[in-house]
């Protein structure tokens, strides 16, 4: 099953072109716009130090996941929590780490499906000015309509049987779009590796508090090629981006799927 012939970036973008007043509106808009050092440190100096010394002077730097996969996990978090003020952060900081326009465009689709397209389309405003200040045309970002990577049929077979058994009857809807859009269709877009496209639910998942979901997708993410010390460094980052609740709570179920897959 396709999906429209415009993924959430191309409409937002279209939509500037028709409607400037709402663009500018954005652009005036303060909810958007990211605290400077001295303005973090004239509220809270201790924040402002833990911000300085503490996440970007030592978490950031910490060895066991690279510095592009910490900025899609954290992109990911605060796009999860609608974090308008660190969307922006954290788009910019991807993209000086590294991260592709691609990799962000379909981060952002992807998580439209993952935890809502209200916490996209917010997201979706925020990158639009950002890819505009920097140049970043619709040639950089992913096709609505790409060839799709192989499915894996005995694998999607087994997952298709297994939510028939525990969800059948509950919401035929629910169901056939988690096969036909999310399993057939939206984790086969090429744009995202299979481990990003992890790397991303999970960290959503953890980063909104749902964490009966993150078992099935933490393992799905090592199957995907995340090892077990960047699936353990990601949670370091999570717990300042997500909030200490959040991933303490994984934790149980984290350390369950590390020692079931040493077994």
């Amino acid at each position: 099953m396709k999906l429209a012939p415009a993924s959430l970036l191309s409409l937002a973008v279209a939509a500037a072109v028709v409607l400037p007043a709402q663009a500018n509106e954005r652009a005036a808009d303060p909810s958007s716009e990211v605290p400077t050092a001295e303005g973090v440190a004239s509220v809270s100096p201790a924040l402002a130090a833990y911000t300085e010394d503490l996440l970007l002077g030592e978490v950031w730097e910490r060895e066991g996941l690279s510095t592009r996969d910490r900025s899609v996990v954290s992109l990911a978090a605060v796009i999860a929590r609608n974090h308008r003020v660190e969307i922006r952060a954290q788009l910019e900081h991807a993209l000086d780490n590294g991260v592709e326009p691609a990799v962000i465009s379909e981060t952002i689709t992807h998580l439209a499906f993952y935890t809502g397209w209200g916490n996209a389309m917010s997201a979706v405003t925020v990158a639009q000015d950002v890819f505009a200040e920097r140049g970043i045309g619709a040639d950089r970002l992913p096709s609505a309509d790409p060839e799709l990577l192989p499915l894996d049929v005995e694998a999607e077979e087994a997952r298709e049987a297994s939510v028939e058994e525990t969800y059948g009857g509950s919401s035929d809807g629910v169901l056939q779009y988690t096969t036909d859009v999310l399993f057939r269709d939206l984790w086969l877009r090429p744009a995202l590796s299979p481990r990003d496209r992890s790397l991303v639910t999970v960290s959503a998942l953890i980063a909104a508090g749902k964490i009966e979901q993150v078992g099935f997708h933490l393992n799905r993410a090592m199957d995907n090629g995340l090892t077990r010390g960047e699936a353990s460094e990601m949670l370091t980052q999570l717990a300042f981006y997500a909030g200490w609740p959040n991933v303490f709570s994984t934790l149980p179920v984290a350390k369950e799927i590390f020692a079931s897959r040493a077994e």
